[in-house]
């Protein structure tokens, strides 16, 4: 892990771009958020093909699935928070129940609004998300997978979620990384505790992972950039890895929903035995307000923070829930 740290947005729109070039039929819709998805090098390119509904998620969901309908690969692109809770029934009707070709690209998701509070937090969105059916999930973890999985969500055929995010990102991937829809992605192995982690905090956990293996403790770290679908054996086997039965998992989203309760649902149908901690926003409560490394820190999901979460588990102490 280390070197140029890059916004995954730029990697998107570079992604975008180069499909046009490649002569895909593809337009970029957003709601008034043309500088939260850093789309104006695409912009300047295929102007015809970014359409800006003004601050109207319903409409930007329901334009999309028509578009798509049209023959375009329809790709929105604004901030989670007011994407999925806003134009919940148009995802859900328009784009998930129909089928329609629509990227459905959720920006700034988690904590990344930081100090705006809870209008502007997304940490509800993987599990509402999950409530719908047709459609994939996924979850950058870097900006090699980040690419990988623009090019296998333009190339799909039928809806996509992607969770992202508007920091900068360290590569976890070397350039031969390739993304396999379902696959879990084992970044290092080991066997004293297994650490699955999501999007945003995968970096986190790797330099936890960093910071324990050179105290002797060693760390079985899997990202998970495909929620759905999910290779739920792989899941098992990586959870199994840990010979001390200890697993936890980390997200910058609510304890309910997420892939916390994802590891327990498939632990808990396997007759697995297990201990699972979860970390991650309190289920049933709203994140609180204030910079964002500060956050982090304050739930338990900064480097810090899972390196003490899983030295707490392996002491049988079961932090976050």
């Amino acid at each position: 892990m280390g070197g140029e740290r890059i916004d995954l947005r730029d990697v998107m729109v570079r992604r975008l771009v180069a499909a046009v070039d490649e002569g895909v039929n593809l337009a970029v819709l957003v709601s008034d958020s043309t500088s939260t998805a850093s789309i104006a090098p695409f912009a300047a390119r295929f102007p015809e093909r970014l359409v800006n509904v003004g601050i109207a998620e319903q409409n930007l969901i329901g334009i999309a699935s028509g578009m798509a309908r049209g023959g375009y690969v329809a790709v929105t692109a604004n901030a989670a928070p007011f994407l999925v809770n806003r134009a919940n029934e148009q995802l859900k009707n328009d784009v998930c129940y129909s089928e329609a070709n629509v990227k459905v690209v959720a920006l700034n998701a988690g904590m990344a609004y930081g100090s705006l509070a809870s209008t502007h937090h997304a940490i509800d969105d993987i599990s509402i998300v999950r409530g719908m059916g047709n459609i994939l999930i996924l979850a950058p973890a870097d900006p090699v997978e980040c690419d990988e999985i623009f090019r296998f969500a333009i190339a799909h055929v039928g809806p996509v979620y992607i969770r992202m995010d508007n920091m900068k990102f360290p590569a976890l991937h070397a350039p031969s990384y390739r993304f396999v829809p379902g696959a879990v992605d084992v970044l290092r192995e080991g066997g004293d505790a297994t650490v699955f982690a999501v999007g945003s905090v995968v970096f986190e956990a790797a330099a936890a992972a960093e910071v324990l293996a050179a105290d002797g403790i060693s760390v079985h770290l899997v990202n998970v950039p495909s929620i759905r679908p999910l290779d739920r054996d792989a899941v098992a086997a990586a959870a199994a890895a840990a010979r001390t039965g200890r697993v936890v998992t980390v997200e910058e989203h609510s304890l309910h929903g997420g892939i916390g309760s994802l590891v327990c649902e498939i632990a808990a149908e396997r007759g697995m035995g297990i201990r699972v901690s979860r970390l991650g926003i309190p289920e049933g409560s709203f994140a609180k307000a204030g910079p964002r490394a500060e956050l982090r820190r304050f739930y338990g999901i900064d480097a810090a923070g899972i390196e003490a979460g899983v030295r707490a588990v392996l002491r049988g102490a079961v932090p976050g829930g």
